[in-house]
């Protein structure tokens, strides 16, 4: 047996991981295994690799994987430890929302100030909560005394959100004073946060 491929989209966590290890165990020197979900990726790469062998995954289409991996020459025996065929969850996703106006959708913009507000209150019920807030142009209005979001975004703030505000779009509103809630920050840092996101939300 030398190269085979095992489909296992559909199979829920251990059952990659143990197709994997018979696999193996049967003499298979290199194995394309397809997965369909992130916790399955995980641990069929932590047991290869845990097992001395070479795994790497490539994402295909509709959320699957392809991990390769190539059993060791000389395979150096492992302890079976019970953690490998523990479902590991799927590492946390930088969430990041970006609020760039201080009206949601066109039409009404007396409607669509309200509906922003509505939004950005609706947030904290929204898992996974996002690692940060970026405010900019009109959307600073959100941040200052004049919104209706304020408690909400002060509770997100608590929970550990990072609420940003351009400092630039501050000044240009004339809206620095009225500031209540997170920091003042610059482009710099907001073009960071967007850049290491793993996933941008906006309502725009």
């Amino acid at each position: 047996m030398s190269h085979i491929t095992l489909d296992c989209i559909g199979l829920p966590c251990p059952q990659p991981v143990l197709r994997v290890k018979d696999a193996l165990e049967q003499g298979a020197r290199q194995l394309e295994v397809l997965v369909d979900n992130e916790a399955s990726k995980n641990n069929v790469l932590r047991f290869a690799q845990h097992q001395g062998h070479t795994a790497a995954s490539t994402d295909r289409p509709e959320g699957c994987f392809a991990i390769l991996v190539t059993a060791a020459e000389t395979p150096v025996p492992q302890a079976d430890d019970p953690d490998l065929y523990r479902c590991a969850p799927p590492a946390a996703t930088r969430l990041v929302y970006v609020i760039s106006s201080d009206s949601m959708g066109r039409g009404s913009e007396e409607l669509g100030w309200a509906l922003l507000q509505t939004y950005i209150q609706t947030i904290k019920e929204i898992k996974p909560l996002p690692d940060k807030i970026l405010f900019y142009n009109s959307g600073v209005k959100l941040v200052t005394a004049a919104s209706g979001a304020l408690e909400a975004l002060k509770q997100l703030q608590d929970q550990g959100v990072e609420i940003l505000a351009c400092g630039t779009c501050l000044d240009f509103f004339q809206l620095k004073s009225a500031m209540r809630v997170g920091q003042i920050s610059n482009m710099y840092t907001i073009m960071d946060a967007m850049a290491s996101a793993d996933k941008l939300v906006s309502p725009f």
